[in-house]
């Protein structure tokens, strides 16, 4: 049996506002520092054997938090790389929410090649390939990687249509676990986060609009 953790990357100033895709130059601010420093200190203590990273800054940096701590070598593996994307490649989400094929990728995207880049199934077929490869001789390794790549091996191993792909969600710094071996498969964690503070503004942003007024004024 072999226990897979998958890490996303942690956070960086770009994320909420462009495709990053494989642009290079992606760092993590300050935020994203401290997560990757903690994710290291709840990991430290478990017997990790190897550490594998998407060649993107942003993820080698969060892996290196760890790598560090364990005194262990960290292995770039090209086959965790972001999905290319293409020509919608660091273009702002603005822009590409215009687009047309991008309502394809939200509703169909098992449909989709990105222009000049990869489909969602290679990427999954490509990500499952390589993570049951690095996990054989292995009892628990650590794997950092990206976002759309960690949902599309979930929704493989959850045996979810493609498609549906995006009701997974894969928070910065975030930790997911697959326990494999030849017989059997099991999702034993997705999303876990220490930073539970988007669960209040998820309340907060449910709640009828007068009602959020009513209890802003309250605290002032």
């Amino acid at each position: 049996m072999t226990l897979l953790l998958l890490i996303r990357h942690a956070d960086n100033d770009q994320r909420k506002v462009r495709l990053c895709g494989r642009l290079p130059g992606i760092h993590l601010n300050e935020r994203g520092r401290k997560q990757a420093e903690a994710l290291a200190k709840d990991l430290c203590r478990a017997p990790i054997q190897a550490v594998f990273s998407s060649p993107m800054e942003r993820a080698v940096e969060t892996a290196s938090s760890l790598t560090e701590t364990l005194n262990l070598p960290l292995q770039i593996i090209e086959e965790l790389n972001e999905t290319d994307y293409g020509e919608w490649q660091g273009r702002t989400f603005g822009q590409l929410r215009r687009l047309k094929g991008w309502q394809t990728v939200l509703k169909t995207p098992s449909q989709v090649r990105f222009p000049g880049g990869e489909t969602l199934l290679e990427v999954q077929q490509r990500t499952v390939a390589a993570l049951e490869k690095l996990s054989q001789g292995h009892e628990l390794i650590a794997a950092f990687t990206h976002a759309d790549i960690i949902r599309p091996a979930l929704a493989h191993y959850l045996n979810m249509p493609l498609d549906d792909y995006h009701r997974l969600t894969i928070r910065p710094a975030s930790l997911s676990i697959i326990a494999l071996n030849e017989n059997t498969i099991h999702v034993l964690l997705i999303n876990q986060t220490r930073d539970l503070n988007f669960l209040l503004k998820q309340a907060e942003n449910s709640k009828p609009s007068g009602h959020r007024k009513k209890t802003a004024a309250s605290q002032s």
